[in-house]
């Protein structure tokens, strides 16, 4: 199962956060306020999908437990902390800010942007980390 549910939610994140997200924006007729509100969207959607995942991976990690190594735990955890600043912290505030009407086809990104897009990639990290332990575990 930690195989399986890491693997799946790789998938998710890199086709929504690597490929969806900056792909909409060079559709003809898409303006960063479409965008931006397309991707509100689809991003609040993958955030319940990956609070449902987090409870999985949790759950088969100790369900597992002695045949798991603490290591897993530790990456199940870090994982859960990269989700929750992602999505309980740094989401609502760049969410705020596009409410606020700070978008513009002119404006560059901003910092919160990019501290999105790390966490993005330590997420992926952390999943390719627990999906390959579980596979050296089986």
């Amino acid at each position: 199962m930690q195989i399986a549910i890491s693997f799946v939610w790789l998938g998710l994140v890199l086709g929504i956060s690597f490929l969806e997200a900056p792909i909409k924006f060079r559709a003809p007729g898409v303006t960063v306020e479409i965008g931006v509100g397309i991707g509100r969207l689809v991003f609040r959607t993958l955030n319940a999908i990956e609070g449902v995942l987090a409870i999985a991976v949790i759950i088969v990690v100790a369900v597992q437990g002695a045949a798991m190594s603490p290591l897993a735990l530790g990456l199940a955890i870090a994982l859960i902390i990269v989700l929750a600043a992602g999505a309980l912290v740094l989401r609502p505030l760049m969410d705020r800010r596009v409410r606020d009407g700070r978008t513009a086809d002119r404006m560059p990104r901003h910092s919160m942007h990019f501290f999105y897009v790390a966490l993005e990639v330590v997420k992926v990290a952390l999943l390719v980390w627990i999906g390959v332990l579980g596979l050296t575990l089986a």
